[in-house]
């Protein structure tokens, strides 16, 4: 049977392989677990609740994955447009986190119709190549900007805006150590880095240590490791549907939920493409057979984890590590779902993990995302400055929206003022004009 769904042979690998393949999968991007609640938390959802539905979430969108494609992609809420639904639209536009998953819903339903009529392509296409990487490690600058306030490395300050944190307290030294642990093991390949780097800064905060104020415990002792999974009920099934419909917030709503539409196109096209290349998934032309199944799989996963409670879910780029174990089909995905199910059960364990442990896997994933950099052509203003500005801003504003609309409307001013604007596609120039009435009528 497993041979009949799988196709094994005919991929070259095993099932021993496939197994491993997985745990290695599961390894690299369980961190989230731990992560994803601690950021939505901070929109006022409950924390335990979020384990269960980051899990769930999980397990089911890597299944849709695995069976409509059978490839080795894990699934799971995304890095950064977490970030976005907390920060962005819950705190910073007062979106209720039921408003939001809303707007999170209708992403997907929107993804999903671009997929199935064939227009995500078209819409990928028109976007400048200089924007996507402006966008992509703007994303990263925010989220290594969060982890660097969660690891107390940066603080408030009146004169400044920002300043130094107070780096002699444990818990910043305790951060500064997972920092270079987490980039020195993601450094030398180690499989499960950043789940490692967690667990042991974790283990090392259950020490009593001494500070000037008394003893200090950094990571308080969960009251059971093992048990059943928390009621996912305080947030199932929670979302306001019908709230970005409604007249007072209509167009802001609009513009937040085409951010989330941009961040999962980019996020899960270029997974999808880098994953299935070192797999050896695409054919003699570069392109994804599957491609557009995957991208139904992705916007069916967003559209139900909406429902269960937790922003988008998208495919993760760690499923590169399982793709280097030799896992070639969807029954490594199968693996990933199942360890993802039974990871509920320690619940009690992950809401242990103290914000000081995963805010060195926020920096060094927001990092990584930076990368994008050095194919930026350094030689034309008209790509980099857009680029730049897009990156600069997200953080500094505290919103990926913002970093957005600003890279559109310079880069359309730019190719304007330079005779160049019959180069630009007519959807980027609309996408601008959206983007600039938004900012009008939020005066």
């Amino acid at each position: 049977m497993i041979e009949r769904l799988f196709q094994l042979q005919k991929h070259g690998t095993t099932v021993t392989r496939e197994v491993l393949a997985g745990v290695t999968t599961f390894a690299a991007m369980a961190y989230i677990l731990a992560v994803h609640p601690q950021i939505l938390s901070a929109a006022g959802m409950d924390p335990a609740a979020l384990v269960t539905v980051t899990a769930l979430a999980s397990a089911l969108g890597t299944t849709l994955m695995a069976v409509l494609t059978n490839y080795p992609i894990a699934l799971a809420p995304g890095m950064g447009v977490n970030a976005f639904f907390t920060y962005t639209v819950c705190l910073g536009h007062q979106v209720p986190w039921q408003g939001a998953l809303a707007m999170v819903f209708w992403n997907g339903v929107l993804f999903l119709a671009l997929s199935v009529i064939g227009l995500r392509g078209r819409l990928v296409r028109a976007i400048p190549e200089s924007l996507k990487i402006g966008i992509q490690t703007g994303i990263g600058l925010f989220i290594a900007f969060i982890g660097l306030k969660n690891a107390g490395l940066i603080q408030a300050n009146e004169a400044t805006f920002v300043s130094l944190g107070a780096v002699t307290q444990p818990s910043v030294l305790l951060a500064i150590v997972g920092l270079f642990l987490t980039l020195a093991l993601v450094r030398r390949q180690t499989p499960g880095a950043i789940l490692i780097s967690i667990g042991v800064i974790t283990l090392v905060g259950m020490v009593i240590t001494v500070d000037v104020k008394g003893l200090v415990t950094i990571t308080t002792l969960p009251e059971a490791i093992i048990g059943l999974p928390a009621s996912p009920l305080p947030i199932l099934g929670q979302l306001d549907l019908w709230y970005p419909f409604r007249e007072d917030h209509a167009i802001t709503a609009l513009a937040l939920i085409l951010t989330f539409l941009f961040v999962d196109l980019f996020d899960s096209i270029g997974t999808l493409i880098g994953v299935s290349r070192r797999a050896g998934l695409v054919d003699k032309q570069g392109q994804l057979p599957k491609l557009e199944r995957a991208l139904v799989a992705d916007s069916a996963a967003t559209m139900a984890g909406a429902c269960l409670g937790t922003s988008t879910v998208t495919s993760y780029i760690e499923s590169a590590a399982g793709v280097e174990s030799g896992g070639r089909t969807g029954l490594t995905g199968i693996v990933v779902a199942v360890l993802f199910l039974i990871a509920m059960c320690f619940t009690g364990l992950i809401l242990a993990v103290p914000a000081v442990a995963t805010a060195p896997a926020l920096i060094v994933v927001g990092l990584l995302m930076c990368q994008g950099l050095q194919d930026l052509n350094w030689e034309e203003p008209n790509d980099y400055f857009p680029a730049i500005l897009t990156a600069l801003l997200m953080p500094m504003t505290f919103s990926i929206t913002h970093g957005i609309a600003a890279g559109f409307i310079v880069y359309c001013l730019l190719m304007l003022v330079s005779g160049r604007g019959r180069q630009v596609d007519w959807i980027v120039y609309v996408l601008s004009a959206l983007l600039v009435l938004m900012f009008a009528l939020q005066g």
